[in-house]
């Protein structure tokens, strides 16, 4: 039947971790899908370009099959392109852009899951290097690589961890960090994206991203809140929620060092090193590939609300220092 179809390939745990945990009742997935569906017409000024069964799935199993808070999240996934347009115009891994962030590790992703099921994707904060990437390809790089992983439907309902590693991130690198782009990087992933967040772990984190935290705060979720975890320097307290068996060895895990080519790899095919334009790319994101075109047509002519990117080429725009206290960046030293 159809059913098997929709939950084809889950192994028996995970359908039954989906019935526990998430409500997900194969009998009515149907039902559930068509009255997300259903709610389209009420967001006349959003663009739902992709509505099929599969796809809507995956907003209700990131709310627990509460349909009206799945189509929330599937409008929202859909304005937050229309209003980041320039974000999403070359949304591929080969976008120079892009694949300069994957090159550098941004994110780094582990090859095997936790003990949970869940896929561990890692930051390193210190090998951010401004001049060559920018804070949006790096948030680029991130929902491209979101996106990629969400297609597999045992992440859909297991879920993510996120680690940021903090070492060596200088105060100078922290003052780029800008509350309008902090909060577009939420929007993007606590507000828009079909994906369940296990827990976001900071290793290592210096006072002054202690601060950062506490500024970015008000835009969090309780839920998101409560999956915070600031570790600074207390591995032990990691390791009890991800086995040291499921970490490289930077976080004091069994795993060697994590190699920061390899996701790029895995994105990118063998030919990832090269620097030049080329046009494999082992991922086609059919949907947003057509995406821009068809925004531009519905996307009314009256400019954008966001100022145009706070952050060229990864430093801050110096006229707009002092005109609005959203671009000013949160570290300024007196």
């Amino acid at each position: 039947s159809e059913m098997t179809h929709l939950q084809a390939g889950l192994s028996p745990e995970t359908i039954e971790k989906a019935r526990l945990e998430l409500n997900e009742n194969p009998d009515i997935l149907h039902q559930d899908i068509q009255q997300v569906r259903d709610m389209i017409i009420t967001r006349p000024d959003i663009g739902f370009l992709r509505t099929d069964d599969a796809f809507i799935l995956r907003f209700l199993r990131a709310r627990k099959f509460h349909q009206t808070e799945a189509f929330r999240l599937l409008a929202q996934y859909f304005q937050y392109r229309q209003l980041n347009l320039d974000m999403f115009k070359n949304f591929k891994a080969d976008d120079p852009g892009i694949k300069r962030a994957l090159t550098d590790g941004f994110p780094g992703v582990l090859e095997n899951r936790d003990h949970c099921g869940r896929k561990i994707l890692l930051l390193f904060a210190a090998n951010w290097d401004q001049s060559r990437n920018s804070f949006i390809d790096i948030l680029r790089a991130i929902l491209l690589s979101l996106e990629v992983l969400i297609e597999d439907q045992e992440l859909q309902i297991n879920g993510f961890i996120l680690i940021i590693d903090w070492s060596n991130f200088s105060f100078k690198q922290a003052s780029k960090l800008t509350p309008s782009i902090l909060k577009l990087a939420i929007e993007g992933l606590q507000d828009s994206f079909p994906a369940r967040f296990g827990g976001v772990h900071f290793v290592n984190q210096p006072w002054y991203i202690h601060a950062l935290y506490t500024l970015i705060k008000p835009f969090l979720k309780d839920k998101t809140r409560k999956r915070i975890f600031l570790h600074g320097n207390n591995l032990n307290s990691l390791h009890q929620l991800i086995h040291p068996e499921c970490l490289p060895s930077e976080f004091g895990g069994t795993l060697p060092p994590y190699d920061m080519g390899t996701w790029a790899r895995t994105l990118l095919g063998p030919d990832y090193s090269d620097e030049n334009e080329y046009t494999h790319t082992s991922y086609n994101a059919m949907h947003v590939k057509h995406a821009s075109s068809n925004l531009e047509r519905e996307a009314s002519p009256k400019p954008m609300k966001r100022s145009q990117s706070v952050v060229e080429a990864g430093t801050l725009k110096h006229e707009d220092q002092g005109e609005n206290e959203n671009t000013q960046p949160l570290l300024a030293l007196d």
